[in-house]
């Protein structure tokens, strides 16, 4: 039997059927394969057979082998004690690997029904042959912790060596193997695998072999009247130097189950009388047979082994389970099939970890959300740009009177605070995630955080840019008559951009509104180095069409910032700083527009980032905003507080050179854009006309007196009497037409085309009879007076602005400054007596 060959161990069986005597029970049988040949005849031969080393799960068949019986446990027997383990540290989830013989599927298949029902998962059934490193990485990505190990010594070498390469060892993974192997098993095989020796034994390290108990650590007496410890110090001492087999306790409780078989049938013919001894069996003896088998599966008795008890002829024994530790197997506990019991000695059993492996990975989804202290920064920061717009609002609000802040339409910077404040209040909003409010709430922020900085942006940007419309629609075109534009149509303006805009987000909103998204990252693990891993979500507001919407706001706002510039650009020469925000629109719109495209590529990028994706988005909105409230106000109130009136003293406009060119004939001064400005400017032109006309017509009467002077000397009381107060008004007009600083018209005549007479010329025709008198006297030098002031008057004024002697009708440029066009030199004149 001992040479495991099938052929001789048959033959042997049937030579000492033959030649023998009566042979009443066969014990023995250690090699499966003779033991199951000879088990599967024995019926025929009703003989009963007693194996204490075959382990066979094959040989629990009692269907093909109803005869047989064994002292020692099956190898099925650990797959109870396997469960009993797998529930003591709450392992729900296992993987099988395999070795493809018949003896380990056969084990296999058994623990499958064994934790059937039993709330128990196998989740991954993994064989091989002769390379295990392709099922190793199967079960690792199975995501298998407990993994439960059939095969032999050498593959456990391949195994183990897979397992290190794959990383399936430590405190994350928990291998249970046959604990049958030889000792120091590793040693034998190591040569032919490719691993180092330090590598497998790291991986070796902690895995659980299960087995049966050769001896029972019971110190109770057994049957024979030993203790099992009295027992193994006997064995010991007959043995010698032999080698020890782990069999020697089950073939030592064999023979007492023989005995107590026996003892049991003579009992048994004894009570019933039959007069029959056990003597008389033989083969065909079919009753004597069956007395046997029933008094061997009722024996029951405490042997060496433990509680020696059969249950349709497998013994249900003693189990143990040892620990690889520190290269030598330690026992860390056992299990009693009879009481279905399982004692783990605590003190012994040593994990990897801090404690016993989890059977699967354990995933906790972890939100990544906003933290506290940088929402607290960025809302304290938020807070402060809106104090700053409240501060701008009151400053706009008191000053609403003050001619800078009411030429640069308070109403409309009103509307751009507001905007303002509407962008930093959705920096609140976009800070609030899963850790502040609810799902529900978080997907109705969604919506309220775009609306509202939607809404903001397109009302300051609308209320400036309306602004400087007003500005181009007025001061383009100077040969246009002058508009008067009212703030009621500049909000009308921004009102219709704010409709564009509802129409946008109400379609948005009701077509394909925004859900509140989860998105799950890669697993990560655990920062304080538990068994777990970290599966970091994001959520995200987003719809079926996110982009195609985004586009429609992107473009329509974009058309509005170039509408903007195309404004500051048209208006950069209006030179009145109170009406004219160009350059600052211009300033603004640069710095939004270069902010808004960085911001939104980083924040595209860093959308598994959101505290960097909601630092940049606040800071963009924090920035934006108050760049654009400080350009738009700091210099009015540093204006206001510094001269209140420079930003409305220049009141000439700026044009570029082909406006010069155009308009190089026509230039205009305007002093105000409200309707009470234009009519006072139209007041004095026309006031200004009516003085030049009657300073002509007052310049001829003058050339008339003056001819009939020269003519008739006797006319000087008729010049002092009738003209003197027309000369009176002349410069009194003069005078009129000269102290309205900023305000005057340049007075311009044609060129008469009868130039006056000189002073002293005479006419042959009309020379004075009368005798000559005294050039000193009174009436000489009053008539001299009378004749010289017209001459001055026409000789003198042209060159400072005045009339021109030769200038016989208004100019036909009212508006012409006298610094701009010819002066004819000055008449000689010649002045005596004086």
């Amino acid at each position: 039997f001992f040479q495991c060959d099938n052929a001789k161990g048959l033959k042997a069986f049937y030579d000492a059927i033959k030649f023998g005597p009566n042979h009443v029970m066969v014990f023995g049988g250690v090699c499966a394969t003779v033991t199951s040949i000879i088990a599967e005849s024995l019926k025929g031969w009703n003989l009963v057979q007693l194996s204490f080393a075959a382990t066979t799960p094959e040989l629990a068949d009692k269907k093909k082998y109803p005869y047989f019986f064994r002292t020692v446990p099956s190898d099925n027997a650990v797959n109870p004690a396997i469960l009993k383990l797998l529930k003591h540290y709450h392992w729900k989830r296992v993987g099988t690997l395999t070795q493809d013989v018949q003896r380990f599927s056969e084990v296999r298949n058994d623990l499958t029904d064994v934790l059937y029902g039993k709330d128990i998962e196998i989740s991954d059934t993994e064989s091989f042959s002769n390379d295990p490193c392709t099922s190793v990485k199967k079960l690792k990505g199975n995501d298998v912790r407990i993994i439960l190990g059939q095969f032999d010594e050498e593959m456990a070498v391949k195994v183990f060596c897979c397992a290190y390469d794959e990383e399936m060892y430590g405190s994350k993974y928990q291998w249970i193997i046959p604990g049958w192997y030889e000792n120091l098993w590793w040693e034998s095989w190591i040569n032919s695998s490719q691993c180092l020796r330090k590598n497998l034994l790291a991986a070796m390290e902690g895995y659980i072999g299960v087995d049966f108990e050769p001896l029972s650590s019971k110190t109770n007496k057994t049957i024979s009247g030993r203790t099992p410890q009295q027992y193994e110090k006997e064995y010991n001492a007959r043995r010698g130097d032999g080698q020890a087999s782990k069999f020697h306790g089950y073939a030592y409780d064999g023979i007492w189950v023989i005995a107590r078989t026996l003892q049991r049938a003579m009992n048994y013919l004894n009570s019933t009388n039959k007069h029959q001894k056990i003597e008389d069996f033989n083969y065909t003896n079919q009753k004597l047979g069956k007395i046997f088998l029933n008094a061997m599966n009722e024996t029951r008795f405490f042997g060496v082994t433990g509680e020696v008890v059969f249950k349709n002829g497998e013994r249900m024994g003693t189990i143990k389970f040892t620990q690889f530790q520190e290269q030598k197997e330690v026992k860390v506990g056992e299990y009693n099939a009879v009481d279905d019991k399982l004692i783990i000695i605590e003190n012994n059993i040593r994990f990897q970890g801090l404690e016993p492996p989890k059977d699967k990975t354990i995933i906790q989804e972890e939100l990544r959300k906003i933290s506290l202290p940088l929402y607290s920064i960025l809302s304290a920061l938020t807070i402060l740009g809106m104090i700053m717009a409240s501060a701008f609002l009151f400053f706009n609000i008191k000053n609403r009177n003050q001619k800078l802040i009411k030429m640069s339409s308070p109403y409309m910077n009103n509307l751009i605070i507001l905007g303002g404040m509407l962008s930093y209040a959705s920096i609140f909003l976009f800070g609030l995630d899963g850790s502040f409010v609810s799902e529900k709430t978080f997907e109705t922020l969604c919506t309220v955080r775009t609306w509202i900085l939607t809404v903001g942006y397109t009302t300051a940007f609308g209320a400036m840019f309306a602004k400087t419309w007003r500005v181009h629609a007025i001061f383009k075109n100077v040969k246009m008559k002058k508009k008067i534009i009212k703030d009621q149509k500049l909000l009308g303006i921004v009102g219709g951009m704010l409709l564009i805009d509802l129409c946008i987000l109400i379609c948005w909103q009701v077509v394909d509104p925004l859900r509140r998204t989860v998105e799950k990252y890669n697993m990560e693990p655990d920062p304080a180095g538990r068994d777990i891993s970290i599966r970091p979500i994001l959520e995200h507001c987003e719809n079926t069409h996110m982009t195609i919407w985004l586009g429609i706001v992107y473009a329509y706002k974009g058309l509005l910032m170039l509408f903007g510039c195309f404004l500051a650009w048209e208006t950069r020469n209006v030179s009145i700083p109170a009406l004219n925000d160009s350059k600052y629109i211009g300033m603004s719109v640069y710095n939004v527009g270069i902010m808004c495209i960085i911001g939104a590529a980083v924040s595209f990028l860093t959308r598994d980032q959101p505290n960097v994706q909601f630092c940049i988005v606040a800071l963009v909105i924090i920035f934006c905003s108050t760049i654009t409230l400080c350009l738009v106000f700091v210099p009015k109130l540093i204006t206001l507080r510094t001269n209140p009136d420079a930003a409305t003293q220049n009141r000439r406009f700026q044009f570029t050179q082909n406006q010069k060119k155009e308009d190089s004939k026509t230039s205009t001064s305007v002093t105000s854009v409200n309707q009470a400005s234009t009519s006072r400017l139209e007041g004095l032109q026309s006031e200004n006309h009516r003085l030049r006309m009657k300073i002509t017509e007052l310049d001829k009467d003058l050339e008339e007196v003056t001819m009939q002077l020269q003519d008739t000397p006797e006319k000087t009381t008729y010049i002092k009497q009738n003209h003197y107060q027309d000369l009176n008004d002349i410069l009194s007009i003069r005078n009129f037409t000269d102290g309205k600083d900023g305000e005057k018209a340049i007075l311009k005549n044609h060129l008469d085309q009868n130039p006056p007479a000189q002073w002293g010329s005479s006419d042959p025709s009309r020379t004075s009879k009368d005798p000559i008198e005294d050039i000193n006297s009174p009436e000489h030098i009053q008539r001299r007076l009378s004749l010289q002031l017209p001459i001055l008057h026409h000789a003198y004024l042209p060159s400072i602005g005045g009339v021109d002697a030769s200038c016989a009708s208004p100019c036909v440029s009212p508006s012409a400054s006298p610094r701009h066009r010819h002066v004819p030199p000055s008449f000689r004149v010649m002045v005596s007596g004086l």
